[in-house]
Parts: structure tokens; C-alpha cells; sequence
């Protein structure tokens, strides 16, 4: 008796092991009875019944990541490339992704692949180098539609790298060298254009500037040229009075003032050593005479308080003097 009640009391702790199912974070298990369907079991506690039930597929409910392997593709002006791409999906229902598609992860490589050669064999190769952002989204797009009824949420499709052929490469590599070479050509042929632009507007202004003060020289040159022409008309005037109040004897002045004057000249030359004096030089000495007698009629003077050079005490000319040739200056050897 106590060994039977010993089995009947291990069958039902093995029944009540075999009837708790825990359910791990992250997953869904799904239940079939009898080999269906019957229930998708969230992360928890569960208890189903032994030899009836059975946990069918452990289905991971987190965002996963597939790695797309590197396919050569031929595009549409047949260049081969190389690309390689991921793809990051999430099961929204744990049935249709256990039982819709068999193996998952083969079927969402192989839609990605197929979609990723049609996509991109469409497109010239400089689209596909320059156009990685439509790539996705047509992908993702395709592939998300596709993959609706298998439960599965597509997330994002990514185009990790595009390998073109060595040459091509080569190719597109003296092409963008070509390109910056004429884009700095062409800045260089710009910042010389606005170069002269900015010279030729900074001569123009120069020359207005430059003719204006011209104008304003050639202005005031006109107007002191006026008035000396007036001081000089007034001096012309004033002697011209005292010329026709004085006679001769103010003519004798000024022309004898003048010839003194050029006279005194020959001893300031700093080029002439010597001073010659020309033959009528006596009249140098007879102006001076003139001179005097000039200042005797303007003053006044009584005979012996002035004596004037070229006359004596008496007011009598003196005789002639014999002018020399030549007068040595002072320092001369």
C-alpha cells in the first residue's frame, strides 16, 4: 500500500512539472494541443495539460538584426557591383511567424536579396553611388509589404557598402580630380576677374579724383594768375602816376634800380670765379649819378649833407672811371 501511494505521489509532482511552463522576457512560446494552435503563451507563468499540450515554437519577439551577404549586382548600364546590406525586423504575432513561413530568417534573406538585385539593377551605377538613401526606402517598402502577413514588422533596410570594379573606381577617381581641377580653375578665373573689376574701379576713382583736383589746381592757378595781374596792373598804374608827375627822372629811377640789381647777380653766381663786367659799365656809374639827383629833388637836401656815389661834395659829376675787364672774387686763386 505505501508503495503505490509513493508512485501516485511521484506521478503527480512529474505532472505538476511537466503541466508549468515558464515563459523567459522576449519570447512567446506557442501551445498547440493535439498538434494545433491553440494559444500564444506570453513571458510568465503558464500551466498547460501534460501529454495534451505542448510548447510548439519559442518565437524571440525583439528587433533582430539579418545580415544580408555580399551579392554582385549588375546594374543598368551594366557595371558590376558589389553591395552589402542589413535588414532589422521585429514579430509582431507569434503565430503567423511560426506557421505562415517556414524559417524565417531564410525567407527574409532571400525577399531582401531578390528585392535588393531588382531595385538596384534598375539604376545606373552613378545612381546607385549617389542614391543610397532611395535604395533603402524602396527596399524597405517592398520587403516590409511582403513580409505583413508572415506577423514580421521590417524596421530598416540599410546599404552597409557598394564595392564598383577596380577600373571604375579608377575612373570616377580621375574624373572627380578633373572636376575639382576645373573648379578651381574656374574660382581662381573668378577671383582674377573680380580682381581687375575692383583695380579698374579703384583707377577710375583715382582719375575722377585725380581730374578734380586737377580742375580745383588749375581753379585757383587762374585766379592767383587774376589776381597778380591786378597787383601787377595797380603797380603798372602807380608807376605810370609817377611817371607823369615825375618826368624822366622816375624812369631814370627804376631803370637804373633794375640795372643794379642785375649787376649785383654776377658776384651771387656759384658757378663763376671771375666777374666780367661789359665795356659801357660807366654807365652803370652814371645812372647812380642820376639816382642821386633824383633823391636830392625828393628830399630836398642842402648841398653837403648827402653825398651820392658817381657825384662830388659839390654836386659835380665825377670824371670817368676806365672800367676793368675782369674783377678776381674773393677766395679766387
Amino acid at each position: 500500500m505505501e508503495f503505490v501511494l509513493l508512485a501516485l505521489l511521484f506521478l503527480l509532482v512529474t505532472f505538476l512539472i511537466m503541466a508549468v511552463r515558464v515563459v523567459r522576457q522576449g519570447f512567446v512560446y506557442t501551445i498547440e494541443r493535439l498538434g494545433k494552435f491553440t494559444i500564444a503563451a506570453d513571458p510568465g507563468l503558464h500551466l498547460i495539460i501534460p501529454f495534451i499540450d505542448r510548447v510548439g515554437q519559442k518565437v524571440n519577439m525583439m528587433e533582430q538584426v539579418l545580415d544580408i551577404p555580399g551579392q554582385e549586382i549588375i546594374t543598368r548600364d551594366n557595371a558590376m557591383v558589389g553591395v552589402d546590406a542589413v535588414v532589422f525586423f521585429q514579430v509582431l504575432d507569434a503565430g503567423k511567424a511560426a506557421y505562415e513561413v517556414h524559417n524565417l530568417y531564410a525567407a527574409i534573406m532571400a525577399l531582401t536579396t531578390t528585392n535588393l538585385r531588382t531595385v538596384m539593377g534598375s539604376m545606373d551605377l552613378d545612381e546607385t553611388l549617389s542614391k543610397r538613401d532611395e535604395i533603402n526606402a524602396r527596399l524597405l517598402s517592398v520587403v516590409d509589404h511582403a513580409t505583413s502577413p508572415w506577423g514580421v514588422k521590417i524596421t530598416r533596410v540599410e546599404i552597409k557598402d557598394i564595392r564598383p570594379p577596380h577600373d571604375i573606381s579608377e575612373a570616377m577617381a580621375r574624373q572627380m580630380k578633373a572636376e575639382r581641377l576645373k573648379r578651381a580653375e574656374i574660382l581662381e578665373a573668378e577671383g582674377e576677374r573680380a580682381s581687375r573689376i575692383l583695380r579698374a574701379e579703384g583707377e577710375k576713382q583715382s582719375a575722377i579724383l585725380s581730374a578734380e583736383g586737377k580742375k580745383e589746381a588749375a581753379f585757383r592757378d587762374a585766379e592767383a594768375r587774376e589776381r597778380a595781374a591786378e597787383a601787377e596792373a595797380r603797380a603798372t598804374q602807380m608807376v605810370s602816376d609817377a611817371i607823369a608827375q615825375s618826368g624822366s627822372a622816375a624812369i631814370n629811377y627804376f631803370i637804373a634800380q633794375e640795372y643794379t640789381k642785375a649787376v649785383g647777380k654776377f658776384a651771387t653766381s656759384p658757378n663763376a670765379k671771375t666777374i666780367l663786367f661789359p665795356v659801357e659799365a660807366t654807365q652803370l656809374i652814371g645812372s647812380l649819378g642820376g639816382i642821386g639827383e633824383l633823391v636830392k629833388e625828393a628830399i630836398g637836401t642842402r648841398d653837403g649833407d648827402v653825398t651820392v656815389p658817381g657825384s662830388s661834395a659839390s654836386g659835380q659829376p665825377l670824371p670817368p672811371v676806365r672800367p676793368r675787364t675782369s674783377v678776381p672774387r674773393a677766395g679766387d686763386s
